[in-house]
């Protein structure tokens, strides 16, 4: 046990010490503040798995075999996938960037990968390279693109020893660990060097920890070799092009090479999942969550977010100093449902209104749990009012001088009272808002 403690404690300082040998240069540095201003973009989960209907981990979760699972692209035809509306569509929604699946956990490539014909451009009778036609579309759009890349593989050989998921593709239970980094590598350039990307948002790296984690069984685990060599893999990157943003859903604290620290179906520092809890550093934040409650297409998922819900979650990833990074997924045809095209419209048109009060904001120092959340740009600090019982609203230890508190929609002034450190104020039944009844407040 104490050999165990003391060798976790030293990976835990080569990684503090690993972590002052990156430097992100001012590229990167401006690209994290566009980052960080955009706070909201669509995730799209989108692979052959579609054909299924049964959501991203349909090889895992029907235990299809790797020979079987191949049949998929070779009728994988999805002749309605039109670049220019699902980018538009983006836009309307009043999103600043994109994140697709660029290879997803069943190993295969949704791009014109030279390292592997198991994509779609060789491998369907699609033959095209959505991911170009994306890139494409977004730099006339004026929106950034991120590759979604999965560390993880149920369909590489080489990916050995098999991690906790994807144990009954028939793979031998044999392979070459650093041919497989190798071969992972290669595409993450590939895709660095001839995609005009903003960055990468990479998954599967628990995968190679204990499905319960401990952390004594972690550190065991990875002394027996398991490493991601994950530093190996930003500085290539980074070589690359420096402003390539690098994100990794490890749910640990960022390490070094990372430029943001993501938050799976939690706001940052909070555990509803049973995954989450990791805690908050200092880059820029971003959390992502799905339409309904799959990633990919599910033809049996019908449990669709309202408005209201999506509105708000975006407001509390603002109010915790995050993106909102929203997902939809495309079905095998490569449409999207309809009942997500209009709640994206339809955010789209509330952002429209308010999106003052979110694009550019930092978290504000106003926080009452699932009441008030707030944002901030300059002077100007943004009071979302999320739940509201009565006209008075009281905000305890308030410490900033005020100089006039408004209603954000219609600036109407709010008369108000400070004393000893408390803030009160009214907002009329009349004046409140459906979703988000928003108080401006200008601080001298």
């Amino acid at each position: 046990m104490k050999k165990i403690v003391i060798l976790f404690l030293v990976l835990i300082c080569q990684g503090l010490i690993s972590q002052e040998k990156y430097t992100p240069a001012k590229e990167n540095l401006e690209a994290r503040s566009w980052f960080e201003d955009a706070k909201f973009g669509m995730f799209i989960h989108w692979g052959v798995y579609s054909l299924l209907g049964d959501a991203e981990w349909v090889m895992q979760h029907q235990d299809i075999p790797i020979d079987r699972y191949e049949l998929l692209p070779t009728f994988f035809n999805p002749i309605d996938f039109n670049a220019k509306e699902i980018v538009t569509l983006a836009k309307e929604a009043g999103m600043k960037y994109i994140t697709i699946t660029t290879k997803h956990h069943d190993g295969f490539a949704m791009y014109d990968s030279k390292v592997s014909d198991y994509n779609i451009v060789a491998a369907t009778p699609y033959g095209k390279d959505i991911f170009r036609m994306l890139e494409q579309e977004c730099k006339k759009q004026g929106i950034k693109l991120f590759a979604y890349y999965s560390q993880l593989d149920w369909h590489h050989p080489d990916y050995f020893p098999r991690g906790w998921t994807g144990r009954k593709t028939g793979r031998p239970e044999t392979g070459n660990w650093e041919a497989y980094l190798a071969y992972q590598d290669a595409q993450i350039r590939e895709l660095a060097e001839n995609y005009d990307i903003a960055g990468f948002w990479f998954d599967g790296w628990w995968d190679q920890a204990p499905h319960k984690t401990d952390w004594h069984e972690a550190v065991e685990y990875r002394i027996k070799g398991i490493d991601w060599k994950l530093e190996r893999t930003y500085k290539m990157i980074h070589e690359v092009d420096p402003k390539l943003l690098i994100g990794n859903n490890h749910h640990e604290l960022p390490i070094a090479g990372e430029d943001f620290q993501m938050f799976e179906r939690d706001l940052p520092g909070k555990n509803t999942t049973g995954f989450g809890g990791a805690e908050i550093g200092s880059l820029p934040l971003e959390t992502c969550e799905t339409i309904n409650q799959s990633w990919g297409f599910n033809l049996q998922d019908g449990k669709h977010k309202s408005v209201k819900e999506l509105v708000l979650y975006l407001v509390k990833a603002a109010g915790n100093n995050a993106n909102f990074l929203l997902n939809v997924g495309p079905m095998p045809n490569g449409g999207i449902q309809e009942e997500h095209k209009t709640r994206l419209r339809t955010v789209g048109k509330w952002l429209q209104a308010n999106g003052e009060t979110i694009y550019g904001t930092r978290q504000g120092n106003v926080a009452v749990e699932g009441k008030i959340v707030s944002t901030q740009k300059g002077n100007i600090l943004y009071l979302h009012i999320l739940e509201l019982t009565g006209e008075e609203v009281r905000i305890p230890d308030f410490d900033r001088k005020i100089k006039k508190i408004s209603l954000f929609t219609d600036k109407t002034p709010v008369d108000f009272t400070l004393r000893k450190g408390e803030l009160k104020f009214s907002v009329p039944e009349n004046k409140r808002e459906h979703i988000d009844t928003i108080i401006e407040i200008t601080l001298k």
